[in-house]
């Protein structure tokens, strides 16, 4: 599913919260990923609202924590225990590009440095909250207009700083972005933080089948226009797609098997494409295993840090290469009250091993009976009329 993020008056992390709600992110799935982080004190709630004629949702963050600030550390790991694992893993990167942001400003170290507006409550709804709402709606790629830059000055707990935000510009650094007429504040720094965390490009919507759009209220009123942000989700058109992509490799004869797969496994849950070994034999006959990881080059450092962490590599080789791939469908079917998505490509259909597995052990069935049923009940969706499919990626 693509994400096209049209922000008409700027970005804020409400706003983006708002704008998936309203485009069909389940409000509970949000509140459970949210309350999987241990934060307590707080309450996020949704109101349907118009501005300027136009129908909106926003989004209010109540708290009753008195906590407003937060070393980098500490909201790391409170994102770090976010619901399902993808999406902690696009909070934590989001924490962590303000954490570096915030380092380079006051020429601190990233992981101790404390921060304070963005350490509240608030901050880590919006950033979470969002993250749940991308996984909820099986969004896979970010795309995003350039953004509105406002003017003037903005008050922080350093004093009066110029706007846009040193934090802001910061975390856009290679975005799009365009001058606006509007005084104050934009794009603030957790906007900003949750494009560069998910990947973001810039630019029009890209070859897509429209689906819903929705559109988040900004909690400022404006005299001429509504303040809010869109997001449109679309399936994208059926057509090969080719990326730039890189292979990261690295030789290893003294890691166990079970640090291979947990390697490999912590690899996928951060980012990887895929990620693989294949057997080899080194100098003086050493049996040895190549670990290959394909990512995007947006997530290569992250990654190649990671391989390097978990298995004391030396050394990582990085090749280049061009990844081609065929447009895909997942259709989620039902198996006697269990869900299954069923990944339908231009030559095959193939039922996820995470939902099949799931729903044979609640069942009592074997794992090749239920994937059976997935595929039987997928064909015969083929044959009833109006049917149409429920999510692509």
């Amino acid at each position: 599913m693509i994400c096209w993020i049209n922000p008409f008056t700027g970005l804020a992390g409400d706003m983006l919260l708002a704008a998936l709600i309203d485009a069909g992110a389940p409000l509970d799935e949000i509140r459970s990923a949210i309350a999987a982080t241990g934060l307590t004190g707080w309450e996020l709630t949704a109101e349907r609202v118009t501005d300027h004629g136009l129908a909106a949702t926003r989004v209010h963050v109540h708290v009753t924590d008195p906590c407003t600030e937060r070393s980098a550390a500490e909201v790391t790991d409170l994102a770090s225990r976010a619901t399902p694992e993808p999406v902690a893993a696009l909070a934590v990167a989001a924490v962590t590009a303000v954490a570096e942001a915030e380092g380079r400003l006051h020429d601190a170290d990233a992981a101790t440095v404390h921060l304070h507006e963005l350490g509240g409550h608030d901050t880590l709804v919006d950033i979470v909250g969002t993250a749940a709402a991308l996984h909820a709606l099986g969004v896979t790629e970010v795309v995003s207009s350039p953004l509105p830059l406002g003017r003037g000055r903005v008050e922080s707990a350093h004093g009066v700083l110029p706007c846009p935000a040193p934090a802001t510009l910061a975390l856009l650094a290679g975005a799009a972005v365009t001058g606006c007429d509007l005084p104050g504040e934009t794009v603030t720094p957790t906007g900003a933080a949750l494009l560069r965390a998910s990947g973001a490009r810039y630019g029009p919507p890209p070859p897509m089948t429209l689906g819903p759009t929705g559109y988040g209220a900004g909690t400022r009123g404006l005299p001429d226009r509504p303040n809010v942000t869109a997001v449109t989700l679309g399936h994208p058109l059926k057509a090969d797609k080719e990326e730039e992509v890189v292979v990261l490799e690295t030789n290893l004869d003294d890691v166990t098997g079970e640090t291979l797969g947990h390697t490999i496994a912590r690899a996928l849950e951060s980012g990887a494409l895929d990620a693989w070994t294949t057997p080899a034999v080194m100098k003086k006959g050493r049996p040895a295993h190549v670990l290959h990881v394909l990512t995007t080059p947006h997530h290569e450092q992250r990654l190649r840090d990671l391989v390097l962490a978990e298995t004391g590599s030396l050394g990582v080789r990085r090749v280049a290469a061009t990844r081609t791939t065929v447009p895909r469908t997942f259709v989620t079917v039902d198996v006697d009250g269990h869900p299954v998505r069923v990944k339908h490509g231009p030559h095959s259909a193939k039922p996820e091993h995470d939902d099949v597995a799931s729903a044979a052990a609640s069942l009592g069935l074997p794992l090749r009976a239920v994937a059976a049923r997935a595929l039987r009940e997928r064909l015969s969706r083929d044959h009833r009329p109006h049917r149409q499919e429920e999510e692509t990626g």
